[in-house]
């Protein structure tokens, strides 16, 4: 046990509920509790025996120990939610994937627009999902542009057309921007995505055969043949899509656990209509049992989202009224939690944890594998031991315009995206590759070591896209803001700049070292030095589209020609609009403080999500 004295702290614990935090010898949180009964909850894990191994080993390093007392058990269940996410203790299950989940929006505007949406939902329409990827909601928008010609492009581009574009041509589109269509023919077709949106397409089939029947009578053949088309094609999405049984919302939930790992799958069914599903792979810190994931994954995972009515899920949990309560009040609906269901839900269930069990083998299978690589990059580099956090660093920018350095984060369970970083470089001469590697080393060490960036961890290796050149900088640029040896390597592609002709330059070596091609080694370094490209010059593609197209405020709402010009007038252009707080935004005339508040987090959502 630990030399923390357990005695004197117990007696003075109170008995309310709350949250406590153990904490290691350097005050780092080791794990985040909630408990009903603070003293009778921590008590536990100073009995002398009956401690799981896992708990046993984390009680050995445990130093000190704050609490929190909270007004209900409820309060505590969101603090420890929140404290978990912040902290990521080592001991806690950890969901690694936060993202929000992307909707289907249909704007609030004389003729509305449909598209793809993830983030807060500030802008005034109505958003249908959530659903599991944003390629189930590009496929959602395909399928609905071949039905009902909504159109799906910006505002900017609406107002600024003089013909019709391509999806006209290609009978994707009604063309509304320049009149070919009237407010009421476009607004039936609206009604009719949102009713298939909806889940109600059997209700939207029986209205558009009633419609074709009508126009045949009238003797208006063309459009009774449109609504035939659309009756067809109405018809096969239903075949693709639907569930057979009751309607409604529900979430389908199955964890699996093996071999150390654990995968859980949340399948969306949506008005009746199977959205697909989504694997998750959380951190779970040596635990074994399934029902524990589960009841740490839950409210990780749908606290401040949207919670459908029903959850059902293959394993009992523990704390499920607690969880109903907590998930009700977020929702502002009954919430039913449901283990080991039966009917059609079973089948639902059944087939969530056939998918939870695949994915878990092909995960374990593709952990195997990196794990081989990352020994034989130790071998490689003759590191002292296994490399557990390598960072790569790539450069991208067309003739020095809009640069952008990117850093992906790998370990040996993978890609870590959630420590990804984008840093936009400035004040450096177009197409200095070395000082832009200068820059963003001396961003995101400084961040690192401030605890701002990657949680204060430092990487084992640092791999930099790029020569001698690149090397020398990357070495500046670190000794000036850290102490620790971190062991830096170049990758070069080489004189014939062919894949497996690759040159490695690590710091404090002369010369080049190359790997053969076959080298699991050599591999790994290509797959996280092509992730680091991918990353770049995606990021680069988007900033030079936002410098070479539009304004970043004309995509604010409320925020026309008239009030642009006059931010950009009175605060004196771009850069000191960004720079500007809500105080300042508010003295421009036509700016109210709820325009400001938007102004504000645009800017500085923008800043955080490329920082």
């Amino acid at each position: 046990m630990s030399t923390f004295n357990s005695d004197a702290f117990l007696t003075s614990l109170s008995s309310a509920p709350g949250v406590y935090r153990m904490l290691g010898a350097r005050g780092e949180v080791l794990y985040v509790g909630k408990a009903r009964n603070l003293r009778r909850r921590v008590s536990s894990y100073f009995r002398a025996s009956g401690l799981a191994p896992r708990t046993q080993i984390m009680m050995r390093q445990v130093q000190g120990m704050d609490v929190t007392i909270t007004h209900t058990e409820n309060e505590a269940l969101l603090l420890e939610n929140n404290l978990i996410k912040a902290l990521r203790p080592r001991y806690n299950i950890v969901l690694r994937d936060d993202k929000s989940y992307p909707y289907i929006f249909l704007s609030n505007h004389p003729f509305p627009r449909l598209a793809f949406h993830r983030g807060a939902k500030r802008e005034k329409g109505r958003y249908f999902g959530p659903f599991p990827s944003a390629f189930s909601v590009r496929e959602s928008l395909n399928l609905l542009q071949k039905v009902f010609p909504v159109r799906q492009c910006e505002d900017s581009f609406f107002r600024n057309r003089s013909r019709p574009c391509l999806q006209y041509q290609i009978r994707r589109c009604s063309a509304p921007c320049v009149g070919y269509i009237d407010a009421a023919a476009y607004a039936e077709d609206v009604h009719h995505a949102a009713l298939f949106l909806e889940g109600e397409s059997q209700a939207l089939i029986e209205e558009m055969v009633a419609r074709m029947e009508e126009a045949s009578q009238r003797q208006e053949y063309e459009l009774a043949a449109r609504y035939r088309d659309r009756i067809a094609a109405l018809h096969r999405i239903q075949e693709r899509q639907a569930v057979s049984g009751e309607g409604g919302d529900a979430d389908v939930l199955a964890v699996v656990v093996e071999q150390g790992a654990a995968c859980v799958v949340v399948t969306f069914i949506r008005n009746g209509r199977n959205l697909g599903n989504k694997n998750f792979f959380p951190n779970i810190g040596g635990e074994t049992d399934p029902e524990a994931v589960l009841g740490a994954f839950l409210p990780q995972y749908y606290l401040g989202k949207p919670v459908p009515q029903a959850v059902y899920f293959n394993c009992p949990v523990s704390d499920r009224n607690l969880l109903e309560d907590a998930f009700a009040q977020e929702s502002g609906h009954p919430v039913q939690l449901v283990a080991n269901p039966r009917g059609l839900r079973r089948r639902w269930v059944r087939l969530a944890e056939l998918n939870a069990r695949d994915a878990l083998r092909r995960f374990l299978s593709d952990r195997a594998s990196l794990r081989d690589r990352f020994e034989a990059l130790q071998e490689a580099l003759s590191l002292g031991s296994l490399p557990e956090r390598i960072e790569c660093f790539d450069i991208s920018h067309t003739m020095g315009e809009a640069t952008v350095a990117s850093c992906v984060v790998f370990t040996p369970d993978g890609p870590l995206k959630s420590d990804y970083r984008r840093f936009n470089i400035e004040n450096v001469t177009p197409g200095d590759d070395y000082a832009a590697i200068a820059q963003a080393f001396s961003r995101r060490y400084r961040r690192v070591l401030e605890r701002d960036d990657g949680g204060g961890r430092l990487p084992d290796v640092v791999l930099i896209d790029g020569g001698k050149g690149q090397l020398r900088a990357a070495e500046a640029a670190i000794r000036e803001v850290l102490t620790a040896s971190v062991r830096l390597v170049a990758v070069a592609k080489g004189r014939e700049r062919k894949p497996g002709r690759e040159q490695l330059f690590l710091s404090g070596r002369q010369g080049a070292t190359i790997l053969p091609a076959h080298s699991p080694a050599l591999h790994l370094i290509q797959q996280i030095r092509d992730e680091a490209h991918r990353f770049a010059i995606t990021g680069h593609r988007q900033r030079r589209s936002r410098a070479r197209g539009t304004s970043v405020l004309e995509g604010i709402p409320g925020v026309g020609d008239k009030r642009r010009q006059a931010l950009l007038k009175n605060l004196g252009g771009l850069q000191e609009v960004a720079r500007a707080g809500v105080e300042d935004l508010v003295r421009v005339p036509g700016i109210s403080p709820s325009l400001a508040r938007r102004i504000y987090e645009m800017f500085h959502d923008a800043q955080s999500q490329e920082a």
